[in-house]
């Protein structure tokens, strides 16, 4: 076997290459983060034999910076494999207790641990092309969070110019109501404004569920209204409904590329009533290869949904907490998935009512429920078959 141990770094890698019986095949070298520098490092290793299938390459998990070698290595055909930097440290310190720490000896560490045999899943192409996913899926949960913050300062800003809004229409976070709100930001202006024009601005954005009659009645509560006349306020709140409808947009966007990509992966986890494109496609993409994990309790603890246990002597907590270490993006999704699971399928949600009935918290008992969930899709995406609902 040929153990290529690569030190990721920010403008060039270290790389050493070694062989079964230790004997260091190229010393540590140094290429740059460059087409020229793969290129090279490919070569090297190419010389020496034309069986990749005798090859581990292994480098760490070093954020964005390992993303394009890592691209490049497996698109060559190269096993290789991602390790966690923790678990490298802990090699490192068990092969001496001497506190070294180099980017030439990090290369080392990481092809002497290749060839200990230690269990390491390489990384397939599945799992690189799934950061795709997972990139945009994670970029739309920070949208969505970006635009909850935003509707946020809306509901205050309306709170100070036109307070009695609120009591007028099921949620202020509607078209028309941005609409209107867009072309006069407080009440003193939708109280001046002409009725024809209301009215029809309300109509257009409504798609004619909004008319004159409405109209009438947001003027008339302008007129009697308390809000504030403050130009600043007024302005904030325009630009606020603006960044709102660009955020929509984008999000849109987002979704849509996201669908697609769920489309192609063909998931069964989009066969479970209540989880849609979004919570499945964050699901699928905070997992990855679902080959990593031996078990659904491995999951489960990746997402940090295990119980924490403490035991010290006599005492044996008997009130165990989520651990919450791990992907939050996954415990997240999890998490609202279920309650969606819960009320659309009836196994799902008798089994609930059966938590609840134990005395147990709702969030507790939607915690187990995500649980069982968990175990549901990890022998969906084993078995390649789709959920069965219970009639």
């Amino acid at each position: 076997m040929i153990y290529v141990g690569i030190d990721i770094a920010k403008d060039k890698h270290d790389c050493f290459i070694t062989n079964s019986d230790g004997e260091a095949l190229f010393n540590v070298f140094t290429i740059p983060n460059s087409r020229e520098g793969y290129n090279d490092l490919y070569q090297k290793i190419s010389s020496l034999t034309s069986d990749f299938s005798v090859i581990k390459v292994g480098l760490e998990a070093t954020g964005h910076y390992n993303y394009n070698l890592l691209g490049f290595l497996i698109d060559k055909g190269l096993p290789t494999y991602v390790i966690n930097p923790l678990h490298t440290n802990l090699y490192r310190k068990s092969l001496s207790l001497r506190q070294t720490k180099t980017d030439k000896v990090d290369a080392r560490t990481i092809a002497f641990m290749l060839m200990s045999g230690v269990n390491l899943q390489s990384y397939s192409d599945t799992s690189y092309h799934n950061e795709e996913l997972k990139s945009l899926t994670r970029y739309r949960f920070d949208k969505v969070k970006e635009r909850a913050k935003l509707k946020t300062s809306v509901s205050r800003l309306v709170n100070i110019l036109f307070p009695e809004l609120e009591k007028l229409v099921p949620s202020i976070h509607m078209a028309s109501v941005y609409a209107m709100l867009s072309e006069f930001p407080c009440a003193s202006k939708i109280a001046a404004a002409h009725l024809t024009r209301l009215a029809n601005l309300l109509e257009t954005s409504s798609r004619g569920h909004y008319g004159k009659e409405t109209a009438i009645t947001f003027r008339n509560a302008a007129r009697a209204s308390v809000g504030s006349n403050m130009p600043a306020k007024s302005l904030e709140l325009k630009h606020t409904i603006k960044l709102i409808q660009e955020l929509d947009a984008e999000i849109e966007e987002i979704e849509n590329e996201i669908k697609t990509i769920m489309d192609e992966i063909n998931s069964p986890i989009l066969s479970i009533p209540g989880i849609n494109y979004r919570m499945g496609a964050m699901i699928i993409a905070e997992i990855g290869d679902f080959s990593r994990f031996d078990s659904p309790d491995k999951i489960l603890a990746y997402a940090g949904m295990s119980p924490s246990t403490y035991q010290s002597g006599q005492l044996d907590s008997s009130y165990s907490h989520m651990e919450k270490r791990g992907s939050r993006y996954l415990r997240y999704a999890l998490f609202n998935a279920t309650k969606f699971v819960c009320h659309w399928d009836s196994t799902f949600a008798a089994y609930l009512a059966k938590k609840r009935a134990e005395g147990k918290h709702y969030n507790v008992a939607i915690s187990h429920a995500a649980k069982k969930l968990v175990r549901v899709i990890y022998q969906l995406e084993k078995s390649g078959q789709e959920y069965i609902t219970a009639t």
